[in-house]
């Protein structure tokens, strides 16, 4: 890797020796590790707008719809130029 430290590249060397298990955590860290402290504001709002569509789900208000479902709208669309 062109860009990566002799440190970065003997830690990474040292980790793709861990087991595929240890490798995911070792990856979800690190990928959590560059994000910024959570803004409160954002976390509440989100979790309002996932308390309504869980309503609406439940009311019957909105349906879910199977991932192969959206599959093959999306591959319509991106075979129509949409």
């Amino acid at each position: 890797m062109p860009f990566m430290t002799r440190e970065a590249s003997d830690l990474l060397n040292k980790a793709l020796s861990l087991s595929i298990t240890e490798r995911a955590e070792l990856a979800a860290s690190l990928i959590d590790s560059l994000d910024g402290p959570e803004d409160e504001s954002v976390v509440a709002a989100w979790n309002q707008e996932i308390a309504r569509r869980i309503t609406e789900l439940d009311s019957g208000q909105a349906r879910a719809v199977p991932w192969e479902e959206v599959r093959r709208r999306i591959s319509a669309r991106l075979a129509h130029g949409r």
